[in-house]
């Protein structure tokens, strides 16, 4: 496999939770050789300064909920740079394929025949339970790993995800992108059936040295304790945060 970006060619890629040093290396490569760059609000300035000099910099994701740019015209200038012999990386925070709206992309690529790969990246779960030194699944207490988001089409936004039944007791329970209700959360996940003593943490900006994290119980989940967003909540009995 060839590292450095190839012309016409466009990247979908995860640049982790924040942490330059949670990059992979071949997204780095990436970043030191791709013509354009259209990254995620959430992707740091850190990672950005990591681009080689010449490369131009559009950045294409939102502020307060709020786009600068539809999805439709990000995949106008993906198309049209790809088409004008260029290399395109699109650096979403985390992992690609995880809540960034990876499969209106692919299909935008795979319509207008362009090449294109998929490279991953650390999803923000997995990293922030790294730094929390807790696992999220446990042969005693965990042997299933849900990963959900209260976010869906059209920006609904809907507190709880959506199953069928209570969230079965040996599950470890991921919520990206909970929104600021987290009170009102709790009580939805509670009166689903989840125990008010079960494990929670709220952390806050993940890896960064801005991270806050609140550990507490479903119960006790408050809003006013939760750090500012980008929030990820850890829910269940595997979870083992002092």
């Amino acid at each position: 496999m060839n590292v450095a970006a190839q012309p016409g060619t466009v990247y979908l890629a995860g640049a982790g939770p924040g942490d330059p040093n949670l990059l992979t290396l071949r997204v780095l490569r990436l970043l030191e050789t791709a013509d354009l760059i259209l990254p995620d609000d959430l992707v740091s300035a850190e990672i950005l300064s990591l681009a080689h000099a010449r490369a131009e910099v559009i950045p294409v994701g939102k502020r307060c909920g709020q786009p600068r740019i539809t999805q439709a015209e990000i995949h106008v200038l993906m198309l049209e740079a790809a088409r004008s012999g260029r290399s395109v990386l699109r650096l979403k925070s985390g992992d690609p394929l995880i809540f960034g709206r990876a499969g209106e992309e692919i299909g935008a690529l795979r319509g207008a025949k362009i090449p294109f790969e998929i490279v991953p990246g650390i999803t923000t779960a997995f990293a922030a339970a790294a730094r929390l030194k807790t696992p999220l699944t446990d042969r005693s207490a965990a042997s299933k790993l849900i990963l959900a988001t209260a976010h869906h089409a059209a920006e609904k936004l809907e507190l709880t995800p959506k199953w069928a039944g209570a969230l079965p007791e040996d599950a470890t329970l991921v919520i990206y992108m909970p929104g600021r209700r987290f009170r009102a959360l709790a009580e939805d996940l509670i009166s689903s059936g989840i125990a008010g003593e079960t494990p929670c943490v709220a952390i806050s900006k993940a890896t960064t040295l801005d991270e806050h994290v609140y550990s507490t119980t479903l119960a006790r989940l408050d809003d006013g304790a939760v750090g500012p967003a980008p929030v990820i909540l850890l829910i269940g009995n595997a979870i083992q945060v002092p």
